[in-house]
């Protein structure tokens, strides 16, 4: 996208905030970097430079627009549309991987060497996985400067920084301002939260269905792990460094997120999977604009447009309860009374003694579901267990995150064709490629 000149221009000319994310813009004269759709003056094209990541511009000597703040823009759906190395190791640097394993974590677990991985990021994203990590903790500590009252030096191990020297450098280097300028100038804009609750906005691409994404969520609780109350969806989080409690709640323009958690270096790992479970970096302009050429389908998305396939905070969560259901909970960490959630969903190295062949192939890894995981490959070892293609195609939509995941044998899916006289699912359902996910949840 940052390579097509004209494109971006007409984007930032325009202040389309459809494509915030997709790419950042530079002005050479200020040494600033922005949002395609931020609020100032346009300026000349031949003081414009674009850059596919903020680590990019960052690394280019920019630093981050203090008005439209670039930082939080919602996530590039390239990386969630697809399974190359690339954007499996997007995934994998946004769930917190590098931070927590380094480079050579993040090399292994894409079964790549770290020279490999390094020269493949950098080509196509102008910064190399360190740099694009230290973005995200620059990110990560702006938010825990604003959000919360926590001492500065402890902000700086929590986000990530091996020191509050090195803290202090890239928060003055991407921000323009000091942790304590940071924190002074936020008071004033803070909303209320309730004692150790962090208050974030999660921000996505308009249209948004909130009524279809959250009432699936709603409908689907696990009591004990998640409920549906006055609006708001809550659920408990497993996360690196111990647990969380979020509860989510749609607005008009954000998601207003409430976060709590034993340890804020789970603040990164715990936004991105919250991002997932609600697909909140679609492209639903996209979407709607392909399966809008389905004159059968045409109707629906113009009834229900911005659609978002509910997924998953954890693939091995999704795939357990496809197996055990409700008795999950009977296996999971108890939690002190929180207000209706009472359990931690378990791990499947708990589970491996029930002898369930997915469930021990999970635990014993020969299963490979992560966030990093080769969609194809997966469904081939999910298929080797003895899986059925309807099954596969399940996990691979909601857990995968696959966008064109999909099955003509799902029974919801066969009564809507039914209905709206689609004689040939499969061969039908060709024209709505690479969204077929999406093509799905009008169907269901």
């Amino acid at each position: 996208m940052h390579e097509d000149v004209e494109r971006c221009l007409r984007a930032v000319r325009a202040k389309d905030a459809r494509f915030d994310g997709w790419f950042f813009a530079a002005v050479v004269t200020t040494g600033i970097y922005c949002r395609p759709s931020c609020p100032v003056t346009p300026p000349k094209a031949a003081n414009l430079r674009f850059f596919p990541t903020a680590a990019a511009a960052q690394g280019a000597g920019f630093r981050a627009c203090r008005r439209c703040r670039p930082d939080a823009s919602p996530g590039s759906p390239e990386w969630n549309e697809r399974a190359d190395l690339v954007a499996r190791a997007m995934r994998l640097i946004a769930d917190g991987v590098v931070d927590r394993e380094g480079v050579p974590g993040l090399a292994a677990r894409l079964g790549y060497s770290v020279r490999q991985v390094q020269r493949q990021v950098r080509a196509e994203l102008g910064a190399g996985p360190l740099a694009i990590a230290r973005a995200q903790r620059a990110q990560m500590a702006r938010l825990l400067v604003e959000t919360t009252p926590v001492p500065l030096s402890d902000v700086a191990f929590a986000a990530g920084f091996a020191s509050v020297r090195t803290f202090n450098d890239t928060v003055r280097e991407v921000f323009a301002i000091t942790p304590s300028e940071l924190r002074q100038r936020a008071r004033k804009r803070q909303q209320p939260a309730a004692p150790g609750t962090l208050a974030l906005r999660l921000p996505f691409r308009q249209p948004l269905d909130a009524d279809h994404l959250f009432g699936r969520l709603a409908a689907e609780a696990l009591p004990g792990v998640e409920e549906w109350r006055d609006g708001t969806y809550r659920r408990t989080l497993r996360l690196p460094h111990g647990y969380g409690i979020v509860a989510l709640r749609p607005l008009p323009e954000h998601i207003d997120c409430r976060l709590t958690l034993v340890d804020l270096r789970d603040l990164a790992t715990a936004i991105a999977r919250c991002r997932r479970l609600l697909d909140l970096d679609a492209d639903p302009v996209a979407v709607d604009e392909q399966l809008r050429t389905d004159p059968v389908l045409k109707p629906l998305v113009d009834k229900n447009p911005g659609r978002r396939v509910p997924r998953t905070v954890s693939a091995e969560e999704f795939v357990v309860r496809m197996v055990l259901g409700p008795k999950a909970v009977e296996y999971g960490t108890e939690l002190p009374a929180s207000d209706g959630l009472t359990h931690l969903f378990p791990e499947v190295a708990t589970l491996e003694a029930l002898d369930i062949p997915l469930i021990r192939a999970l635990a014993e890894r020969e299963v490979d579901l992560g966030v990093g995981s080769d969609w194809d490959r997966a469904r081939a070892q999910l298929k080797a267990l003895g899986l059925d293609t309807r099954t596969v195609e399940a996990i691979a939509m909601r857990a995968l995150g696959d966008p064109d995941a999909f099955s003509a044998n799902d029974p919801a899916v066969r009564r809507a064709a039914r209905r709206l006289g689609i004689p040939a699912v499969t061969e039908h359902s060709a024209a709505w490629r690479p969204w077929r996910a999406y093509a799905a949840q009008h169907l269901t």
